[in-house]
């Protein structure tokens, strides 16, 4: 066997080797989209039944008899439909709005008595929309840390697909 057959059985397990290389890390992205599609339907699930919530809350606002509560309520009803609505690339705004007049509503009955089962339903909603986020932006992160890698980049394993955004909101509020 001459130097040129070896050169040739070199060259050619190492191509072997980069062929699975990026078989596996193609696949792995993949998988990574994949997950970051699930984490996002997870996500808008949780941000709907915290609209579902709010406009329950609003409803019990609007029955009362204190005017800026009324107003308050038609507010958050409001915020809750147009979160609701957005598209996911809007969504952050509408869900900061919401997240913001939630808060004022806490601060506005802070002395009330209210619903039990609405306080531990907007809890719950919360803690859901909390979870569901963080999912989905550790999913994101994955992804994206891979996706950006520059063997990655050069061999254009991720395909065509765009890179997924964070998604941002105000957490929590405090009265």
């Amino acid at each position: 066997m001459g130097p040129t057959a070896i050169t040739l059985i070199v060259a050619g397990a190492l191509f072997v080797l980069v062929l699975l290389w990026a078989y596996r890390v193609a696949h792995r992205l993949d998988r990574l989209h994949v997950r970051t599609d699930l984490a996002r339907q997870a996500l808008v699930a949780a941000l709907d039944r915290r609209a579902v919530v709010a406009r329950a809350i609003a409803a019990v606002l609007r029955e009362g008899a204190d005017p800026d509560l009324e107003a308050l309520g038609t507010t958050l009803a409001t915020d809750a439909d147009r979160a609701e609505a957005a598209p996911f690339a809007e969504r952050e705004a509408t869900e900061n709005e919401m997240s913001l007049v939630l808060g004022r509503v806490a601060a506005a009955t802070a002395g009330l008595v209210h619903p039990t089962e609405l306080i531990a339903e907007i809890a719950d909603a919360q803690t859901r929309v909390i979870m569901a986020r963080r999912f989905y932006n550790d999913a994101v992160r994955d992804t994206r840390a891979l996706a950006t890698r520059r063997p990655v980049r050069w061999l254009r394993l991720a395909g065509r697909a765009q890179l997924p955004g964070y998604f941002e909101i105000i957490e929590r509020v405090r009265a």
